[in-house]
Protein backbone atom coordinates (compact mmCIF):
# COMPACT_ATOMS: atom_id res chain seq x y z
CA UNK A 1 0.00 0.00 0.00
CA UNK A 2 1.15 3.40 -0.67
CA UNK A 3 0.12 6.22 1.65
CA UNK A 4 0.14 10.25 0.70
CA UNK A 5 -0.72 13.77 2.78
CA UNK A 6 -4.37 14.29 2.51
CA UNK A 7 -4.68 17.98 1.12
CA UNK A 8 -3.22 20.57 3.22
CA UNK A 9 -3.37 18.74 6.39
CA UNK A 10 -0.69 16.56 8.11
CA UNK A 11 -3.02 13.67 7.48
CA UNK A 12 -0.89 10.29 5.89
CA UNK A 13 -3.76 8.38 4.26
CA UNK A 14 -3.63 4.98 2.23
CA UNK A 15 -4.37 5.63 -1.61
CA UNK A 16 -7.30 3.86 -1.03
CA UNK A 17 -10.17 5.09 1.26
CA UNK A 18 -12.21 2.44 2.24
CA UNK A 19 -15.91 3.37 2.26
CA UNK A 20 -17.89 1.88 4.74
CA UNK A 21 -21.71 2.90 3.36
CA UNK A 22 -21.85 -0.73 3.13
CA UNK A 23 -21.81 -1.62 6.98
CA UNK A 24 -24.51 -1.53 9.09
CA UNK A 25 -27.94 -2.96 10.31
CA UNK A 26 -29.80 -2.84 6.74
CA UNK A 27 -33.55 -2.58 8.83
CA UNK A 28 -32.26 0.82 9.78
CA UNK A 29 -31.30 2.55 6.51
CA UNK A 30 -32.04 2.83 2.68
CA UNK A 31 -29.62 -0.25 1.90
CA UNK A 32 -30.98 -3.58 1.63
CA UNK A 33 -27.40 -5.04 0.55
CA UNK A 34 -25.52 -4.03 3.57
CA UNK A 35 -23.83 -6.19 5.85
CA UNK A 36 -24.66 -7.08 9.39
CA UNK A 37 -21.59 -6.01 11.55
CA UNK A 38 -19.71 -9.80 11.87
CA UNK A 39 -19.17 -9.94 7.92
CA UNK A 40 -18.27 -5.95 8.45
CA UNK A 41 -15.65 -6.59 11.19
CA UNK A 42 -13.91 -9.03 8.41
CA UNK A 43 -14.06 -6.55 5.59
CA UNK A 44 -12.27 -3.82 7.62
CA UNK A 45 -9.92 -6.30 9.49
CA UNK A 46 -8.79 -7.53 6.11
CA UNK A 47 -8.36 -3.84 4.56
CA UNK A 48 -6.09 -3.26 7.68
CA UNK A 49 -4.28 -6.16 6.84
CA UNK A 50 -3.66 -4.53 3.52
CA UNK A 51 -2.33 -1.61 4.71
CA UNK A 52 -5.58 0.58 4.29
CA UNK A 53 -5.26 2.91 7.00
CA UNK A 54 -8.77 5.37 5.95
CA UNK A 55 -12.20 4.30 6.87
CA UNK A 56 -15.29 6.60 5.41
CA UNK A 57 -18.44 6.20 7.37
CA UNK A 58 -21.39 9.27 7.90
CA UNK A 59 -24.14 9.26 10.58
CA UNK A 60 -26.80 8.83 8.03
CA UNK A 61 -25.71 5.28 6.83
CA UNK A 62 -28.17 3.09 8.57
CA UNK A 63 -29.13 5.33 11.35
CA UNK A 64 -25.58 5.32 12.60
CA UNK A 65 -24.89 1.74 12.98
CA UNK A 66 -22.36 1.80 10.04
CA UNK A 67 -20.34 4.72 12.48
CA UNK A 68 -20.56 1.68 15.46
CA UNK A 69 -19.99 -0.77 13.44
CA UNK A 70 -16.45 1.18 12.49
CA UNK A 71 -15.91 2.48 15.46
CA UNK A 72 -15.85 -1.09 17.39
CA UNK A 73 -13.94 -2.78 14.72
CA UNK A 74 -11.00 0.21 14.60
CA UNK A 75 -11.10 0.05 18.24
CA UNK A 76 -10.35 -3.94 18.50
CA UNK A 77 -8.26 -4.19 15.41
CA UNK A 78 -6.17 -0.82 15.32
CA UNK A 79 -4.26 1.99 17.03
CA UNK A 80 -6.69 4.88 17.24
CA UNK A 81 -3.64 6.89 15.94
CA UNK A 82 -2.57 4.50 13.14
CA UNK A 83 -6.31 4.88 11.60
CA UNK A 84 -7.51 8.17 9.71
CA UNK A 85 -11.41 8.38 10.71
CA UNK A 86 -13.87 9.91 8.38
CA UNK A 87 -17.35 10.82 9.02
CA UNK A 88 -20.33 12.97 7.63
CA UNK A 89 -22.98 14.95 9.17
CA UNK A 90 -26.29 15.83 8.05
CA UNK A 91 -28.03 19.37 6.90
CA UNK A 92 -30.49 20.69 9.57
CA UNK A 93 -33.94 19.21 9.09
CA UNK A 94 -37.22 20.99 8.55
CA UNK A 95 -38.01 20.02 12.73
CA UNK A 96 -34.99 21.79 13.81
CA UNK A 97 -35.36 25.15 11.82
CA UNK A 98 -38.60 25.35 13.45
CA UNK A 99 -37.17 24.76 16.90
CA UNK A 100 -34.80 27.93 15.93
CA UNK A 101 -31.87 25.71 16.12
CA UNK A 102 -29.01 27.16 14.56
CA UNK A 103 -26.30 26.00 12.29
CA UNK A 104 -23.99 25.38 15.08
CA UNK A 105 -25.64 24.07 17.36
CA UNK A 106 -26.59 21.59 14.43
CA UNK A 107 -23.24 20.86 14.01
CA UNK A 108 -22.24 20.35 17.44
CA UNK A 109 -24.76 17.39 18.25
CA UNK A 110 -24.37 16.16 15.22
CA UNK A 111 -20.56 15.25 15.81
CA UNK A 112 -21.50 14.46 19.88
CA UNK A 113 -24.31 11.98 18.60
CA UNK A 114 -21.10 10.82 15.54
CA UNK A 115 -18.24 10.36 18.52
CA UNK A 116 -21.12 8.41 20.58
CA UNK A 117 -21.11 6.24 17.57
CA UNK A 118 -17.89 5.78 16.90
CA UNK A 119 -16.68 5.72 20.64
CA UNK A 120 -14.13 7.57 19.58
CA UNK A 121 -12.67 10.81 21.15
CA UNK A 122 -12.18 12.79 17.94
CA UNK A 123 -12.40 12.35 13.88
CA UNK A 124 -9.81 13.17 11.89
CA UNK A 125 -11.60 14.46 8.95
CA UNK A 126 -15.25 15.81 9.12
CA UNK A 127 -17.38 16.16 6.41
CA UNK A 128 -19.87 18.79 5.42
CA UNK A 129 -22.35 15.77 3.40
CA UNK A 130 -24.40 18.21 1.14
CA UNK A 131 -24.95 21.87 0.84
CA UNK A 132 -27.66 23.47 3.35
CA UNK A 133 -29.62 25.91 1.49
CA UNK A 134 -31.44 26.93 4.56
CA UNK A 135 -28.72 27.71 6.51
CA UNK A 136 -26.06 30.61 6.26
CA UNK A 137 -22.31 29.73 5.38
CA UNK A 138 -20.93 31.68 7.69
CA UNK A 139 -23.04 29.48 10.69
CA UNK A 140 -21.92 25.84 8.98
CA UNK A 141 -18.31 27.56 8.89
CA UNK A 142 -17.95 28.61 11.98
CA UNK A 143 -19.64 25.41 13.40
CA UNK A 144 -17.02 23.56 11.97
CA UNK A 145 -14.19 25.78 13.17
CA UNK A 146 -15.23 25.64 16.33
CA UNK A 147 -15.09 21.46 16.35
CA UNK A 148 -11.84 21.99 15.00
CA UNK A 149 -11.04 24.15 18.20
CA UNK A 150 -12.63 21.80 20.46
CA UNK A 151 -10.27 18.99 19.76
CA UNK A 152 -12.96 16.70 19.01
CA UNK A 153 -12.33 17.63 14.62
CA UNK A 154 -8.43 17.52 13.37
CA UNK A 155 -9.65 18.36 9.82
CA UNK A 156 -13.04 19.13 7.52
CA UNK A 157 -13.87 18.51 4.55
CA UNK A 158 -16.79 18.93 1.88
CA UNK A 159 -18.60 16.09 -0.38
CA UNK A 160 -21.25 16.79 -3.06
CA UNK A 161 -21.19 20.53 -4.07
CA UNK A 162 -20.09 22.50 -6.80
CA UNK A 163 -16.13 23.92 -7.73
CA UNK A 164 -18.23 27.43 -7.38
CA UNK A 165 -19.46 26.49 -3.22
CA UNK A 166 -16.50 24.96 -2.17
CA UNK A 167 -14.64 28.32 -2.96
CA UNK A 168 -17.14 30.16 -1.68
CA UNK A 169 -16.87 28.56 1.63
CA UNK A 170 -12.86 28.03 1.90
CA UNK A 171 -12.39 31.81 0.94
CA UNK A 172 -15.64 32.87 3.35
CA UNK A 173 -12.79 30.50 6.29
CA UNK A 174 -9.56 32.52 5.12
CA UNK A 175 -11.43 35.58 5.53
CA UNK A 176 -12.67 35.28 9.44
CA UNK A 177 -9.31 32.82 10.33
CA UNK A 178 -11.67 29.85 9.94
CA UNK A 179 -10.31 25.74 8.81
CA UNK A 180 -10.60 25.35 5.52
CA UNK A 181 -11.80 21.88 3.23
CA UNK A 182 -9.13 20.23 2.75
CA UNK A 183 -10.53 17.45 1.10
CA UNK A 184 -13.88 16.72 -1.39
CA UNK A 185 -15.83 13.68 -1.60
CA UNK A 186 -17.44 14.04 -5.14
CA UNK A 187 -18.73 12.02 -7.66
CA UNK A 188 -16.38 11.06 -10.08
CA UNK A 189 -14.93 7.64 -11.59
CA UNK A 190 -14.31 5.92 -15.19
CA UNK A 191 -18.11 6.21 -16.93
CA UNK A 192 -18.77 9.89 -14.94
CA UNK A 193 -16.02 12.18 -15.22
CA UNK A 194 -18.16 15.90 -14.61
CA UNK A 195 -15.93 16.79 -11.91
CA UNK A 196 -12.87 17.11 -14.16
CA UNK A 197 -14.49 20.57 -15.73
CA UNK A 198 -14.08 22.84 -12.89
CA UNK A 199 -13.68 20.40 -9.58
CA UNK A 200 -10.56 19.00 -10.14
CA UNK A 201 -8.98 21.95 -11.68
CA UNK A 202 -9.33 23.83 -8.46
CA UNK A 203 -8.35 21.12 -6.36
CA UNK A 204 -4.93 21.03 -7.90
CA UNK A 205 -4.68 25.05 -8.03
CA UNK A 206 -5.55 25.22 -4.06
CA UNK A 207 -4.21 21.23 -2.87
CA UNK A 208 -7.76 20.21 -2.09
CA UNK A 209 -7.69 16.43 -1.98
CA UNK A 210 -10.07 14.75 -3.90
CA UNK A 211 -11.49 12.06 -2.58
CA UNK A 212 -14.69 10.68 -4.99
CA UNK A 213 -17.35 8.13 -4.16
CA UNK A 214 -18.76 5.88 -6.27
CA UNK A 215 -15.21 4.40 -7.74
CA UNK A 216 -16.69 1.65 -9.99
CA UNK A 217 -19.93 3.54 -10.16
CA UNK A 218 -21.96 0.86 -8.24
CA UNK A 219 -20.46 -2.13 -8.86
CA UNK A 220 -20.08 -1.79 -12.76
CA UNK A 221 -16.60 -0.74 -13.18
CA UNK A 222 -15.50 -4.20 -11.70
CA UNK A 223 -17.88 -6.35 -14.04
CA UNK A 224 -18.05 -6.91 -17.60
CA UNK A 225 -21.51 -6.42 -19.45
CA UNK A 226 -24.37 -8.64 -18.55
CA UNK A 227 -22.33 -9.76 -15.23
CA UNK A 228 -24.60 -9.28 -12.12
CA UNK A 229 -24.18 -9.36 -8.74
CA UNK A 230 -26.29 -8.55 -5.56
CA UNK A 231 -25.65 -4.98 -5.37
CA UNK A 232 -26.12 -4.90 -8.89
CA UNK A 233 -29.94 -6.28 -8.79
CA UNK A 234 -30.31 -4.07 -5.37
CA UNK A 235 -29.19 -1.00 -5.52
CA UNK A 236 -31.72 1.03 -6.87
CA UNK A 237 -30.23 4.32 -5.96
CA UNK A 238 -26.84 2.91 -7.93
CA UNK A 239 -29.63 2.20 -11.20
CA UNK A 240 -30.87 6.19 -10.61
CA UNK A 241 -27.42 7.30 -11.84
CA UNK A 242 -26.09 5.09 -14.66
CA UNK A 243 -28.84 3.05 -16.06
CA UNK A 244 -29.73 6.32 -17.98
CA UNK A 245 -26.63 6.15 -20.12
CA UNK A 246 -26.28 2.07 -19.63
CA UNK A 247 -25.56 1.59 -23.70
CA UNK A 248 -22.83 4.68 -24.10
CA UNK A 249 -21.43 3.89 -20.70
CA UNK A 250 -20.68 0.14 -22.14
CA UNK A 251 -18.38 1.07 -24.60
CA UNK A 252 -15.81 2.15 -21.72
CA UNK A 253 -16.93 -1.46 -19.76
CA UNK A 254 -15.68 -3.30 -22.45
CA UNK A 255 -12.51 -1.66 -22.77
CA UNK A 256 -11.96 -1.90 -19.40
CA UNK A 257 -12.53 -5.87 -19.64
CA UNK A 258 -10.38 -5.90 -22.81
CA UNK A 259 -7.39 -4.05 -20.77
CA UNK A 260 -7.82 -6.23 -17.90
CA UNK A 261 -7.97 -9.82 -19.56
CA UNK A 262 -4.58 -8.22 -22.08
CA UNK A 263 -2.82 -7.54 -18.51
CA UNK A 264 -3.67 -10.31 -16.32
CA UNK A 265 -5.87 -8.65 -13.64
CA UNK A 266 -8.98 -7.57 -12.73
CA UNK A 267 -11.39 -4.57 -14.07
CA UNK A 268 -11.51 -3.12 -10.89
CA UNK A 269 -7.40 -2.76 -10.65
CA UNK A 270 -7.69 -1.17 -14.18
CA UNK A 271 -10.47 1.12 -13.05
CA UNK A 272 -8.50 2.04 -10.11
CA UNK A 273 -5.72 2.37 -11.51
CA UNK A 274 -7.39 5.36 -13.80
CA UNK A 275 -8.82 6.78 -11.07
CA UNK A 276 -5.61 6.77 -9.03
CA UNK A 277 -3.85 8.98 -11.70
CA UNK A 278 -6.53 11.45 -10.93
CA UNK A 279 -6.95 11.66 -7.38
CA UNK A 280 -5.70 11.90 -3.68
CA UNK A 281 -7.88 8.81 -2.36
CA UNK A 282 -10.88 7.23 -3.80
CA UNK A 283 -13.59 6.00 -1.53
CA UNK A 284 -14.00 2.18 -2.25
CA UNK A 285 -17.21 0.15 -1.14
CA UNK A 286 -16.31 -3.43 -0.38
CA UNK A 287 -18.98 -5.94 0.72
CA UNK A 288 -16.45 -8.85 0.16
CA UNK A 289 -12.92 -9.72 0.62
CA UNK A 290 -12.33 -9.78 -3.46
CA UNK A 291 -13.08 -6.16 -3.64
CA UNK A 292 -10.73 -4.77 -1.07
CA UNK A 293 -8.08 -7.41 -2.44
CA UNK A 294 -8.56 -5.29 -6.15
CA UNK A 295 -8.45 -1.98 -4.71
CA UNK A 296 -4.60 -2.75 -2.73
CA UNK A 297 -3.77 -4.06 -6.02
CA UNK A 298 -4.53 -1.29 -8.13
CA UNK A 299 -2.19 0.77 -6.21
CA UNK A 300 0.71 -0.79 -7.95
CA UNK A 301 -0.98 -1.04 -11.25
CA UNK A 302 0.68 1.86 -13.62
CA UNK A 303 -0.89 1.97 -16.60
CA UNK A 304 0.39 3.04 -20.05
CA UNK A 305 -0.17 6.79 -21.78
CA UNK A 306 -1.63 4.76 -24.54
CA UNK A 307 -4.04 2.71 -22.33
CA UNK A 308 -5.28 5.70 -20.41
CA UNK A 309 -6.02 7.50 -23.99
CA UNK A 310 -8.03 4.28 -24.80
CA UNK A 311 -10.22 4.07 -21.81
CA UNK A 312 -11.02 7.87 -21.89
CA UNK A 313 -11.50 8.50 -25.61
CA UNK A 314 -15.00 7.36 -25.85
CA UNK A 315 -16.24 9.06 -22.68
CA UNK A 316 -19.37 11.44 -23.45
CA UNK A 317 -20.60 14.27 -21.13
CA UNK A 318 -23.17 13.26 -18.77
CA UNK A 319 -25.97 15.28 -17.08
CA UNK A 320 -25.72 15.57 -12.85
CA UNK A 321 -27.49 12.97 -11.07
CA UNK A 322 -28.05 11.53 -7.26
CA UNK A 323 -27.20 14.36 -4.61
CA UNK A 324 -26.12 16.93 -7.14
CA UNK A 325 -29.24 16.43 -9.33
CA UNK A 326 -30.55 17.68 -6.59
CA UNK A 327 -28.02 20.45 -5.90
CA UNK A 328 -28.99 21.73 -8.79
CA UNK A 329 -32.64 22.33 -8.24
CA UNK A 330 -31.63 23.68 -4.79
CA UNK A 331 -29.31 26.16 -6.41
CA UNK A 332 -31.88 27.28 -9.15
CA UNK A 333 -34.33 27.99 -5.82
CA UNK A 334 -32.54 28.32 -2.99
CA UNK A 335 -35.14 27.59 -0.89
CA UNK A 336 -35.30 23.83 -0.70
CA UNK A 337 -35.94 22.28 2.98
CA UNK A 338 -33.93 18.91 3.92
CA UNK A 339 -35.38 16.31 5.66
CA UNK A 340 -33.99 12.95 6.53
CA UNK A 341 -36.44 11.18 4.49
CA UNK A 342 -35.88 13.07 1.46
CA UNK A 343 -31.95 12.47 1.33
CA UNK A 344 -30.14 9.82 -0.73
CA UNK A 345 -26.23 9.77 0.13
CA UNK A 346 -23.08 8.58 -0.89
Amino acid sequence: MDYTRLGNSDLNVSRICMGCMGFGDSGRGQHSWTLDEAHSREIMKHGLELGINFYDTAIGYQSGTSEQYVGRAMRDFAKREDVVVATKFLPRTNEEIAEGITGQQHIERMLNKSLDNLGMDYVDLYIYHMWDYQTPLYDIMDGLNRTVKSGKVRYIGISNCFAWQLAKANALAEKEGFAKFVSVQGHYNLIFREEEREMAVLCAEDNIAMTPYSALAGGRLSKKPGESSKRLALDSYAKSKYDGTAAQDEVILRRVAELADNRGVSMTEISLAWLLTKVTSPVVGATAFHHVEGAAKAVDLKLTEEETAYLEEMYFPHRLVGVMAQNTASAAKDKHVWSVGDQKME
